[in-house]
This record gives C-alpha cells, structure tokens and sequence, in this order.
C-alpha cells in the first residue's frame, strides 16, 4: 500500500497508463484522444482513497441504538394497563411525563459530561440504567413506587441518545450529516417499531413480567455492543470523572447557538407525547384487541423509516429549512385528521402514516441543523439542549393529554386539536421567526 492509501490495482492501472503515455508520445501526438485519456487515468489513480464515510463504529452504534430503543419502547403499549391494575388509572399520563422529566433534568450534566469525560462513558450510563430498571418493574406493587421507577427510568434517554448524537456528529462530515442522522435514525425507529409491536405478544405468550425482563436483557446487549467502540472526544478535552463536573454554570445548561433548532423540537415533540399517552386507550375504543394495540406505532413507524430510506439526503440537498417547513405542514395536516377520527381504524392508520412520514422527515433534520449550529467544542450541550427541548415536548404533551383525556374517548379529538396547534406555532416560527446564524462546519 502506497501513494496515499492505494490498492495494487491503483497502482496496476496507473502503470498501464504510464505506458501508453510513453508511447503516444513517441508518435508525435497522432492519437491525442488516447494521450489525454491516460493523463485523465493517471492523474485519478494518483489520487488518495477518500475516507470512508460509514465505518464500522457508525454501524454499531446504529445497532445499539437499535437496542436500546427497542428496550423501553416494547413497554409502553403494556404499562397504561399495569398502572390502572395498580390502582392508578388517573396517573397515565405521568407514565411518560415523570419519563421525560428526568431525562430533560439530566441532558445538561450528559451534554457537559460529554464535552469532559466522553462520548461512550455517558452511552454506558444511559444502557445500564435501562437494564437496572427492567428488573425492578415486577417488583413494584404500588402507584407511587411505579412513578418512582419511571423517574429513574428516564436517566437513560438522558444519557445514551446525547452520547450516541455527539459520537456520530464527530465521525460524519458536515456535507453528510442529514444523511447519517436520518440512518441512525433508521435504527431508533426500527427499535421503536418493534419494541411496541412485540411487547403485546410478549405478553399474551407468556407474562409481564417476561416482558421486563425481556427489556432489561435487550439493554443489556446494547451495552455490550459500545463495549466495541472507540472513543471519539479529543484527548486534549478528555478529564477523569470528578464530582465537580456535575457542578453547572447557566451558560451550560444551554447552547444559545442551537436555540431556534430547539424551539422547533419542543413544539413538533410535543403531539409524539400525547399520542404515546392516548393512543394505547384510543386503540382499544377502536375495537383493536390487546395483541393489535402497538398498530397505530408501527404504521407511524414503518412510515418514519420508509422515507428516511428514501429521502435521507434530503436536508443536506435541499437545506435544513426548506425540509422542515414541508414536513412541519404534513404533521399539522395528520393531527387534523386524528381529530376526524370516531370510529374509523382506516383513518386513525393513515393519520397514522402521515404522522410517520412527517416524522421521518423531520426529525433527522433537526438533529443535522442542531449539530451544524454547534462549536465542536460544545457539541455534546448542543445536542443536551435540543434533548432537552425533545424532552418538555413529549413530557408536556404527555402530562396535558392525560389531563385533557381524562379517561373520557370523547375528549380525544380536544388532545388532537392541541397538538395540531402546536405544531401550526412551529409551522409560523419557521416561516417567519428564524433568524439563522452561519453552522459550523468542522
């Protein structure tokens, strides 16, 4: 291996090419076409192999987050229905707020510790809070202890998706960042297409308790997996873990850079909290049995993959705004027909659907402005504060929905009608409230 990386083939190629230059020349320039043609052969086998874009740690950390999103999303078509059996039916909807509570509580100490002590450090802490608190659902037998556990639970959607979004910022060039976002993405979907699906089979096959456990173990494999991994912060910036660190000064509890890409986070996250919040019990009015509850997710899932697949590039084409007015009105467009919903499963599936593929395009682009926006140096709080918007929209989506539903199918169109609005605010800011500074393109 020579000349900058080639293969023996390259230097084959450029052998031949040299050769038939010497010869050409000898003919006083009579088959200039084929003169030219070498010098074009010879000057692209002179040239260094480009770096591969997608490297094995880019896979593994799909597949981990793969995981991991599997992990606790295979409870949430289950945990409604355990918290009623519990005597807390009035709770439901701080089954995902108290969740996003402490994961939003948490970005700004992951972001920092992401910036200090590493990427991979703060995955591990995420996947292995997820593991523990597997264990300990069927253990709890009272409303206050299950709030509790979900709190802790929460920890780990604060720690492991800050590492993973700073690990792949810094392995993925700035001109493919869409791109990668709307992979990993993929892989997060995947996960959470399959966790809600295969969560009721788990349970009607064999207990709920089987399907903690079942999470717990998958955790665990997606800590096995960053096992593998190399690290990816700068030696220059890497400190040993003290205390101290989880001391924060204001200015590092938030990015000021990646505020707009925030703001539009927390308005388009908040319908997802209300639909993980109602949708269970809305499916169930429907007329879908207990096996068919994770429907509505993994039509909206499979939806959200489809078009990353097919259109992941679309934001580092097209730009990062333009994207995301599109899929902002599609979103808008979804949760209007989910307020026209009564007694159509048809209609709900393709509300459903649409919300997906609004979903599929918006999300990577967010998370591709949002790391555009941020210094190298602070990329890990970067990517904390749009986590931590993520995190006030699902957990006040959640928390809202459950007071608006109030166990009452005719109040859900009221949940819809709130999100769409939401959603329509971001719609507005995006035409007309962005003010864009220059991303940063190291």
């Amino acid at each position: 291996m020579t000349g900058g990386g080639q293969p023996k083939k390259g230097q084959l190629a450029r052998g031949f090419a040299l050769l038939g230059l010497t010869f050409l020349r000898t003919y006083n320039g009579r088959a200039r076409i084929f003169y030219d043609l070498c010098a074009r052969i010879e000057f692209a086998c002179m040239q260094p192999t480009p770096p591969k874009v997608y490297t094995a740690g880019f896979w593994l950390m799909c597949l981990s987050s793969f995981l991991f999103f599997m992990s606790f999303n295979m409870l949430l078509p289950e945990l409604p229905a355990f918290l009623t059996r519990l005597g807390g039916a009035e709770y439901k909807g701080f089954i995902i707020a108290l969740f996003t509570l402490t994961a939003g509580l948490s970005r700004p100490f992951s972001g920092k510790l992401a910036d200090t002590v590493g990427r991979i450090p703060v995955m591990v802490f995420g996947s292995l809070v997820c593991f523990v608190c597997g264990f300990f659902y069927p253990w709890v037998s009272t409303v206050v202890g299950f709030l509790g556990l979900r709190l802790l639970h929460g920890f780990s959607t604060g720690f492991k998706p800050t590492g993973t979004a700073a690990f792949i910022a810094d392995i993925i060039p700035y001109e493919r960042r869409g791109e990668a976002m709307g992979l990993l993405g993929v892989a997060g979907s995947l996960g959470m297409a399959a966790g809600p699906a295969l969560g009721p089979y788990i349970t009607a096959a064999t207990s709920l308790n089987t399907l903690f456990y079942a999470s717990s173990g998958l955790a665990l494999l997606s800590l096995a997996v960053q096992g593998t991994m190399t690290e990816t912060l700068p030696h220059e910036q890497r400190q040993r873990f003290s205390w101290s660190l989880l001391r924060l000064e204001w200015n590092e509890v938030l990015e000021p850079r990646v505020l707009s890409p925030a703001l539009v986070t927390m308005l388009c996250l908040f319908p997802f909290g209300a639909i993980l919040t109602v949708v269970p019990d809305q499916s169930e009015a429907l007329g879908l049995d207990a096996a068919h509850k994770g429907l509505f997710y993994t039509c909206y899932t499979l939806a959200s993959l489809l078009v990353r697949l097919v259109a992941g590039r679309a934001s580092d084409k097209y730009g990062r705004l333009p994207v995301l007015r599109l899929s902002t009105t599609m979103m808008v467009v979804a949760l209007g027909l989910l307020t026209l919903v009564e007694h159509s499963v048809p209609l709900f599936l393709g509300a459903a659907l649409l919300f997906g593929l609004a979903t599929g395009l918006n999300s990577p682009t967010l998370y591709a402005w949002t790391v555009d926006l941020s210094h190298p140096a602070r990329r890990g709080r970067a990517v904390a504060t749009m986590y931590i918007a993520l995190e006030a929209g699902i957990g006040l989506g959640a928390l809202l929905a459950g007071w608006i539903f109030a166990n009452q199918t005719s109040h859900l169109p009221y949940v819809h009608a709130l999100s769409a609005a939401c959603t329509l605010a971001a719609l507005v800011y995006l035409l007309w409230g962005v003010k864009k500074p220059q991303p940063v393109t190291a």
